[in-house]
């Protein structure tokens, strides 16, 4: 075995990945005190191949990584993990969830094994007062987390728990929902929206799967909300469903749209909000991301 693979087995061998998640779980105890009040993101998470490859949208990742203070934990808000109520992720260990079909098989190997934090899960039930919040040991990190959370925090050691994105109620309750994850921010976690602004897949133009591309609607749609988010004009982002054709198009099933308004729900008003990732690619996908407070 030469020095590169034994490196590689090293890095990869389950008793340092154990120890890793243990010494991350040991560190998660001090999230209750008081931190300065983090930042909140909304990132367009895309392909999942972004997990392996290198482009510019996963340079964006790391780069807002750096911008940030390293968090004591992370709530992700995925558009991939759609319930009939709201649900947190409540395991020690959440296992890595490979939830897409007809990709490389390195892409089915990758593990992202950061530990979840059920201290945590349990604080998040507990301030939502909106809806009754269940614990969950059923699901873990699906691919809209993991594929972007290995690049912002690739040791693997920051805790990360998922809530869940209840399919039958309304984007105004999922705003007013989001603004109770408030108080946390201060406690040193970081919470992340994950999803696409833009996400047509039956309309992907396959000639341009790789490249900087829009059709009219989808830029029309990601510009309106980007300029609703320099006016702080919030409510128009919530009512989509008003704006037209342009959304009925970019925004045809919301899911994806939702951690959005998870992200602008816990924007206070003095906080700037800055803008990464800006690009459109395949036609009808957005990979535009936002970051809230410094």
């Amino acid at each position: 075995m030469d020095r590169k693979e034994f490196v590689k087995s090293l890095i990869f061998s389950p008793f340092l990945l154990c120890t890793m998640r243990m010494n991350a779980l040991n560190r998660v105890h001090s999230f209750y005190k008081k931190t300065e009040k983090m930042p909140v993101l909304f990132v367009g998470h895309g392909n999942p191949m972004n997990a392996i490859e290198e482009n510019e949208f996963v340079e964006g990742f790391r780069k807002i990584s750096k911008q940030i203070p390293k968090p004591n934990a992370i709530i992700c808000i995925s558009a991939h993990w759609e319930t009939k109520g709201t649900f947190v992720t409540a395991m020690d260990f959440p296992k890595t969830i490979h939830d897409f079909g007809g990709f490389p098989k390195e892409l089915y190997e990758v593990e992202y094994p950061a530990p979840g934090n059920p201290e945590l899960a349990k604080e998040t039930q507990k301030i939502i007062t909106k809806s009754e919040i269940g614990l969950t040991q059923q699901w873990g990190l699906d691919h809209g987390a993991w594929t972007v959370i290995k690049h912002l925090y690739p040791n693997a050691d920051v805790p990360v728990i998922e809530m869940s994105i209840d399919y039958t109620k309304d984007a105004k309750y999922h705003y007013e929902l989001a603004k109770e994850l408030s108080g946390l921010r201060k406690k040193g976690i970081l919470i992340i929206g994950s999803g696409n602004i833009v996400h047509n897949l039956r309309l992907v133009a396959w000639d341009k799967i790789n490249e900087n591309y829009g059709y009219d609607w989808a830029i029309e749609a990601n510009d309106t909300v980007r300029k609703s988010i320099i006016n702080r004009d919030f409510e128009k982002i919530v009512h989509y469903k008003t704006l037209g054709r342009a959304f009925d198009l970019s925004v045809p099933s919301p899911e994806h749209y939702l951690p959005l308004l998870y992200a602008l729900a816990l924007a206070e008003s003095n906080e700037e909000i800055s803008i990464f990732n800006d690009k459109a690619i395949a036609g009808s996908l957005s990979m535009t991301s936002y970051k809230i407070g410094n």
